[in-house]
């Protein structure tokens, strides 16, 4: 005891009281463990960082051991060793089973990848999003409906995995909804949490598609709750609101040529099929879009004189009507000027008469 006591207690700056050195070196396993205990140590954080770590340190322990049994031959190096690299095992196995425990299905870790990883959205709150639907993935096979006009009550909010749903009112086709858009914002956004409605469109799938659906109570107290998830929604429903309104306005100007406002109100009723009676004003346009009658049998014109030749390039044939751009008429707004553009387009059919996108474009 006196000798450990001395020696512990000897100063540090002294020679230390060792009965010779080795001359030869310690074996390749023994270097080759301190090289992999050092790059285990350079490691950094987050889960791929422990997984560095844990993984270098759990090797360099490893050839410790190997050391200490064959080459040190000693029982102490040996345990010690020992229990460092089967902790170091454990704390792998954990992370493995936390990352299998935690992991999204293939098709809403696609999901995160396409809508909501370029908004910067974190992984943390789209979990919240995806435990209110359950982690449920619907079906509709070819020809199914998923929403039927003036029957199915607006419950729930769904957006589309895979495939294409057709939308019809009144068996006339609108436009389409496509992947990675929803279902059913137009009527989500139209009623407040406390009423009740139906859907006043049909949606129909075209192919076999796949679907996500939140049920109403359930996203709205979410919604209540999580001030972020609700802007969040917000903006996504507001974008996929306004692309089906433009595509509902670029069928228009596919159809007449021009492109009208999307804001203007009842374009629905307006673009329907025409009344067959148009009335003594529809009349009066016609006429003066045909022109003055022919003179009868009875009635004599007068003769006209020869016109001279024109020396310049022959004029343009007189218009029936006047443009409306060259009308001069500033006191009328542009819903009218549009519905009277409707009214001139005689014997022409609605594009909501056309069921699809073939028949369209025949």
């Amino acid at each position: 005891m006196s000798a450990n006591g001395s020696t512990a207690s000897q100063p540090l700056w002294q020679d230390p009281m060792c009965s010779g050195w080795k001359q030869d070196l310690e074996g390749a396993v023994y270097h080759l463990a301190n090289c992999f205990l050092l790059l285990g140590f350079m490691g950094g954080s987050g889960v791929y960082g422990c997984f560095y770590l844990f993984g270098f340190l759990g090797t360099g322990y490893v050839c410790c051991v190997m050391w200490g049994w064959f080459d040190a031959c000693g029982l102490d190096i040996v345990l010690w060793s020992f229990l460092l690299a089967t902790a170091c095992l454990l704390q792998l196995a954990l992370l493995v089973y936390r990352l299998r425990k935690n992991a999204l299905p293939e098709e809403f870790d696609l999901l995160y990848k396409t809508l909501c990883l370029p908004l910067q959205v974190p992984l943390q709150v789209y979990k919240e999003i995806v435990h209110c639907c359950e982690e449920q993935v619907f079906t509709l096979a070819t020809e199914q409906t998923y929403a039927v006009e003036g029957e199915t009550p607006i419950n729930r909010l769904s957006l589309l995995l895979s495939g294409r749903v057709r939308v019809s009112q009144d068996g006339q086709f609108l436009h389409y909804i496509f992947p990675y858009q929803f279902m059913d914002s137009p009527e989500w956004e139209s009623l407040q949490p406390s009423e009740e409605g139906v859907f006043q469109v049909t949606l129909t799938a075209e192919t076999a598609c796949s679907y996500i659906s939140w049920p109403r109570k359930s996203l709205h107290l979410l919604l209540t709750k999580e001030r972020y998830i609700s802007r969040l929604f917000s903006a996504l429903l507001g974008y996929d609101i306004s692309e089906k309104l433009y595509a509902l306005n670029d069928k228009l100007f596919a159809k007449f040529g021009l492109r009208f406002d999307i804001r203007l109100p009842s374009l629905y009723h307006v673009l329907g099929p025409a009344a067959p009676d148009t009335g003594p004003e529809s009349e009066k346009d016609d006429e003066e879009v045909r022109g003055p009658a022919m003179p009868t049998s009875g009635q004599r014109t007068p003769p006209r004189s020869p016109l001279p030749a024109a020396s310049g390039p022959p004029a343009p044939p007189p218009q029936a009507r006047m443009s409306r751009l060259d009308s001069g008429i500033l006191g009328e707004d542009s819903a009218s000027l549009v519905l009277e553009d409707f009214e001139e387009v005689s014997g022409s059919e609605s594009f909501m008469d056309y069921r699809s996108d073939g028949e369209y474009m025949r």
